[in-house]
């Protein structure tokens, strides 16, 4: 019985880790507003995005948290990659998003407490780009900008104890996901667990664990959100480092939670609106071929662009079939439709 008391005190401090870290007001307000957009997702019933909207925000996902890491591939390359196209381009930035696609297609089979899955999902990401994916790493490493060591990683033979602390408060069921995928993604990254990668793991891991309570997240492109305000990304992490908690960060991630949110919101409202100009299109236009400027004219609040974009999407979505170039481009509704 002597023998076993350590494993239990041990136990009994790692199940109850908390890492440091504040609620402020300004957090509360946003938890109130992102509860009401989730609210508002719920009654639009979009806890799966059409296809074609889940569709687009991988490719965005995938896309920005690689170019936070410097990958140069464009948006319209990473969507040839994922329509199993060739591109040319840098041959380890391919693998980079190769990879990253394979995770993500993967990510819901994972489960955000075990440290199988996040080994393996580093693996999936880094494999043949270091040899040392899917561990742990065995040195130390630190952050630099510019001249200056921006952050110095606590010693590596430390990584598997925090880590595993760190899995372990995801199972607190008193803290809130929002907090918790917030807090993980920080102190991810100040333990910076493996040789490289560690940044679009800690934004993988954020978008598991909000995607275990809601569905949405899946399919919702944070990642996004944080290459738009990326210097400010890089400046709340070393404000926490310097504060010594994750306050400031979880502040400037839920900002980028309800922004993701909003998108989701706003893009939808649009495919509402373009869903419903094409129904009324077909039902004016039936067997009869119509031009860009018809369209408008039976539309007039609509700009040259949304009908522009309209008329594309409806091609792409085999809705409409187009005729002729140019000035002599005519539309007519496809007869399966």
């Amino acid at each position: 019985m002597i023998k076993d008391l350590p494993l239990i005190v041990s136990y009994d401090i790692i199940m109850s880790y908390k890492p440091p870290y504040h609620i402020t007001p300004v957090a509360l307000a946003l938890i109130q507003d992102i509860a009401m957009r989730l609210g508002q997702i719920n009654f639009l019933n979009l806890q799966q995005p059409p296809t074609v909207l889940r569709r687009e925000n991988r490719i965005k996902s995938i896309h920005s948290s690689l170019a936070i890491e410097g990958n140069s591939l464009s948006l319209d390359q990473v969507t040839a990659l994922i329509n199993q196209q060739k591109v040319i381009g840098n041959v380890n930035d391919i693998i980079e998003v190769k990879n990253a696609i394979a995770v993500y297609d993967q990510l819901h089979t994972f489960k955000p407490t075990r440290k199988l899955d996040l080994l393996k999902g580093h693996k999936m990401l880094m494999q043949d780009l270091i040899t040392s994916a899917g561990e742990f790493r065995k040195g130390s490493v630190g952050i630099v900008k510019g001249d200056k060591v921006a952050h110095l990683a606590p010693p590596y033979h430390l990584v598997p104890d925090q880590i595993k602390k760190l899995l372990s408060y995801l199972k607190h069921k008193e803290e809130l996901t929002l907090i918790k995928s917030c807090v993980f993604h920080y102190e991810f990254e100040f333990i910076h667990p493996f040789q490289d990668g560690n940044g679009r793991m800690g934004r993988l891991w954020q978008t598991l664990i909000l995607m275990q309570e809601f569905p949405v997240f899946q399919f919702t492109p944070i990642e996004l959100m944080i290459k738009n305000h990326q210097q400010e990304y890089y400046q709340v992490l070393a404000e926490s480092d310097k504060v010594g908690h994750s306050t400031p960060f979880i502040e400037f991630m839920l900002l980028r939670i309800k922004e993701a949110l909003d998108e989701l919101l706003q893009i939808t409202n649009i495919e509402d609106s373009f869903q419903t100009r094409i129904s009324i299109a077909k039902d004016h236009f039936a067997n009869t071929r119509f031009s860009r400027i018809d369209y408008m004219k039976l539309h007039k609040k609509i700009s040259t662009a949304t009908a522009s974009r309209d008329l594309k999407k409806a091609i792409q979505d085999g809705i409409i079939q187009k005729e002729g170039e140019k000035n002599q481009t005519r539309y007519r509704f496809s007869s399966t439709t």
